[in-house]
């Protein structure tokens, strides 16, 4: 039981806004890998389902006919940030890159704000319910510390002040905004897949289902999800509790960090290219001299 509070015993002596680097890495790749990976799915699939925001990626294709491709380009420009902060050439080319996709599209503040309230508020809700631990006050801080300057450095304005702040917003925004859309609609369907990869192969024949039972009713009312059935809800709520408790009490801190050896996806994996991530400028049309 010692060995599996080491970090926890760390992380309480870092000052989680000085160290929130340090803070976020630590609950990445070592206190919780599995959950936090599976939060951040869950975020950004929560981010696509704004109709706004879903009429954005459904007009540019990229999530609906490039989806692993997409889903691939997202999550290494996120954990090249979170493993290399912003100030190291690797995370600053990512910050760099994420910025160049984003500045041809007149996205609203507010919907640049929701996505960033989704990636500090849906995994650390995750934890709270499935974690093998609660994550701590420093924990929380420094999650939102390490989002707030993410959102300053791409020019996100009027972040709330802290994580409880950013929980209260992003609940009122959700509310009021998270509303059925047959973009987000189409999205789920492509991105549905990286959730199944996520379901061990003995419950495979559930996937589907589990993978909507992950969902709260408001975003499945949002991307046409049904309900699934109550048995299937429950089991998974039972089995992750138990997960959580098998872990607290006979589990021991990973001996090698996530991403010890780089990044690698589906679709690359032989290596990347920081900067040419994501979607690519069209080629110039070829001049004709007839």
């Amino acid at each position: 039981m010692k060995d599996r509070h080491v970090h926890l015993a760390r992380i309480r002596t870092l000052d989680p806004d000085r160290d929130h680097l340090a803070i976020y890495q630590t609950m990445l790749r070592y206190e919780f890998p599995w959950d936090m990976k599976l939060g951040l799915n869950l975020a950004f699939n929560r981010s696509f389902s704004i109709p706004r925001v879903a009429a954005v990626h459904t007009a540019t294709g990229e999530l609906t006919d490039r989806t692993q491709k997409r889903i691939d380009d997202t999550g290494v420009l996120m954990y090249e940030m979170v493993l290399n902060g912003f100030d190291q050439p690797r995370g600053r080319d990512a910050l760099r890159r994420v910025n160049q996709i984003h500045r041809p599209y007149d996205i609203p503040n507010d919907d640049y704000l929701y996505v960033l309230g989704c990636l500090v508020v849906v995994p650390t809700r995750w934890l709270e319910r499935y974690g093998w631990r609660r994550p701590c006050c420093h924990e929380r801080r420094a999650t939102w510390r390490f989002y707030r300057e993410l959102g300053v450095r791409m020019g996100i304005t009027d972040i709330p002040g802290s994580y409880e702040e950013f929980a209260a917003w992003f609940d009122a925004y959700d509310r009021e905004h998270l509303r059925p859309s047959t973009d987000a609609t189409a999205i789920e369907r492509a991105t549905r897949m990286l959730m199944l990869t996520r379901i061990p192969a003995p419950l495979a024949p559930l996937g589907n289902a589990l993978v909507s039972a992950m969902y709260d009713a408001r975003l499945r009312a949002a991307t046409g999800v049904p309900t699934p059935p109550w048995p299937v809800r429950a089991g998974l709520h039972a089995g992750l509790r138990a997960r959580a408790h098998l872990q607290r009490w006979f589990g021991r801190p990973p001996a090698v960090p996530l991403f010890a050896d780089g990044i690698t996806t589906r679709t690359y994996p032989d290596g990347y290219d920081i900067s040419r991530l994501g979607p690519q400028p069209a080629p110039p049309a070829e001049r004709s001299d007839a």
